[in-house]
């Protein structure tokens, strides 16, 4: 069941010429992972929707407040350590994924921060999805910034999580903390789920 750019802006108003620039590239990638069915599409593009800000950012946002921080990533950051970083998005990224998730060179928290329509983050991701996409993900992680990339990966991480069979059962919740880890943003998620269920009806 593919996509048309008007039923795309129908469900992510904000994306604008984004949309059109993404429909294809959207398709071939739920085409290629199997993301075919209504309950699959809407759950898709709602999750895609809610981690780009309807297709507008392609990389992770790191520009937090002493106070964001702190709240976000309360192991992480007392005060004075978010006080030191705040602002800092390049600081941010390596404190947050220092030593996480294959992460282990200096600034590998930066070059490997969350990118592509799902933001992939940490070495170990990039690598795997490097190896699924047939990309060198590993010294060119910036390929996620592209509209095909981002798409592929985020359909690529879509099937490797198992989030078709979630879909199928209409489960957005776990769905939501396979790619967030938590539940920030599930009003959101919930909202463009039950737009893009109506509009792909």
């Amino acid at each position: 069941m593919p996509i048309t750019e008007q039923q795309l802006l129908q469900i992510l108003p904000n994306a604008g010429r984004q949309a059109g620039v993404f429909v294809p590239v959207l398709n071939t990638a739920m085409g290629k992972y199997a993301i075919v069915t209504r309950l699959r599409v809407a759950a898709f593009i709602a999750q895609v929707g809610h981690e780009s800000g309807q297709l507008t950012r392609l990389v992770e946002n790191l520009n937090y407040s002493a106070d964001g921080l702190m709240k976000t990533w309360p192991s992480r950051f007392d005060l004075v350590r978010a006080t030191a970083c705040a602002r800092k998005p390049e600081q941010i990224a390596n404190v947050v994924y220092a030593d996480r998730m294959g992460n282990a060179g200096p600034g590998d928290g930066w070059k490997y921060r969350g990118r592509g329509l799902i933001q992939v983050t940490g070495k170990t991701n990039y690598a795997a999805c490097g190896e699924a996409l047939g990309l060198d993900l590993i010294n060119q992680p910036e390929l996620l910034e592209r509209p095909q990339y981002a798409a592929m990966s985020a359909a690529w991480f879509w099937s490797a999580n198992g989030l078709n069979t979630l879909a199928d059962a209409g489960d957005l919740t776990k769905i939501t903390r396979r790619i967030n880890g938590g539940l920030t943003g599930q009003a959101d998620r919930q909202a463009l789920y039950d737009k893009a269920l109506k509009v792909l009806a």
